[in-house]
């Protein structure tokens, strides 16, 4: 079995923050090659963290993402910064010198999850990165870099710890109750670790890099990609679509990070009934909501275009992928050649959606498709 593109060095900024969303890098890069002569501007508009601008970005291509979920573009934003490790450190050891948190949760999970000292710190950072500019290339890469460290599995080793947190998952948000019963029943503790230390393991894996030419941060926008006001005139400038929307059924995204979107500035609890992009309410409300995003892809000014989607469902849906993609594409108005469809690998293969959802849960099958715009 060949080595997944995410255990090599030069891939690593992909890993800057776990996210169950994820879709293998070996996705897109494929795609990708095939138009890279032509250096098309590639858009995704359910960019997730951001994996199809990573691509891009690997093989020197500009591109565009939008997504509804701040997590979500937080990551993705990392991706086409100018990456600077060592002055995102030194941006964490100023804001834990300098800011006394006034905002530090004194709820049981937040005093079970940290240590007082790590909370602390992580409050101080907080606090510092919601008072400058989302722009600025190291409080980008910082953000995404505390996202990744927030939680997720303990070490025995203090020199190895790679997260702040008791042990968590590392790609979702446990809800507070469950984790602090399950960390008593466990007798599990907080790890006593350097806030500075671990943030300096994962940045320190990545070499200093810029992205291609024009492209920044700012190119990754948190919107409703249904909404033709997620993208003006200045962004139809793309020739190549590779996205992966949302299985059907999946609705509680920022939900399941309630605990990163608190760093991000949101509540220190879980509010459920957030919005989520798409309609799931009915296979033919799925379709046209879908269908919406589609016909916002039609209208990049560009002479052609070519859209790659990886798609699948829950399976406890029931629900036929293939068709409920075809009406979707169909409730676009657009009209629409198919070039190809084909099986994807399961999305347990690519670590996906499916793995997540409850113990013992049975991967999704997942499909390709590649349309053109006629």
């Amino acid at each position: 079995m060949s080595r997944s593109l995410a255990y090599e060095p030069r891939y690593a900024l992909n890993a800057i923050c776990p996210y169950f969303t994820m879709f293998p890098l070996e996705y897109p890069l494929r795609v990708l090659r095939k138009h890279r002569n032509d250096s098309p501007v590639v858009m995704d508009p359910f960019c997730g963290r951001g994996t199809t601008l990573f691509a891009a970005r690997a093989l020197g291509l500009a591109s565009r993402g939008i997504d509804s979920s701040p997590i979500a573009i937080a990551i993705a934003r990392a991706k086409l910064c100018k990456v600077q490790p060592q002055r995102a450190i030194e941006l964490a050891q100023h804001f834990i010198a300098n800011i006394e948190p006034v905002d530090v949760p004194d709820t049981e999970f937040f005093r079970a999850a940290f240590t007082p000292a790590v909370l602390k710190a992580v409050c101080a950072i907080r606090e510092g990165l919601l008072g400058t500019s989302w722009r600025s290339n190291s409080a980008v890469l910082l953000r995404a870099a505390m996202l990744g460290c927030l939680h997720g599995p303990t070490n025995k080793r203090p020199e190895t710890q790679a997260y702040f947190s008791n042990q968590m998952p590392r790609t979702f948000s446990s809800k507070p109750d469950y984790s602090v019963r399950y960390w008593k029943s466990k007798g599990l503790k907080a790890p006593a670790a350097d806030v500075i230390e671990v943030l300096s393991r994962k940045l320190m894996r990545f070499d200093e890099t810029s992205p291609p030419s024009g492209v920044t941060p700012s190119r990754a926008v948190l919107g409703d990609s249904r909404s033709a006001r997620s993208l003006p005139a200045r962004s139809r400038d793309f020739s190549v679509v590779v996205t992966s929307p949302p299985y059907y059924g999946m609705t509680t995204y920022v939900e399941d990070q309630w605990l990163r979107n608190w760093l991000l500035g949101g509540a220190s609890t879980v509010n459920y009934g957030n919005s989520e992009q798409l309609e799931h309410t009915g296979k033919d409300v799925f379709a046209k909501s879908l269908g919406s995003v589609w016909r916002n892809m039609a209208l990049t000014r560009t002479d052609s275009l070519d859209m790659y989607i990886r798609f699948g469902i829950i399976p406890s849906t029931k629900v036929d992928a293939k068709a409920l993609m075809l009406a979707s594409l169909e409730e676009s108005g657009v009209k629409w050649k198919m070039v190809h469809t084909r099986e994807a690998e399961t999305a347990a293969s690519g670590k996906r959606q499916a793995d997540l959802m409850a113990a013992g849960s049975t991967a999704a099958l997942e499909y390709d498709f590649h349309v053109r715009r006629i």
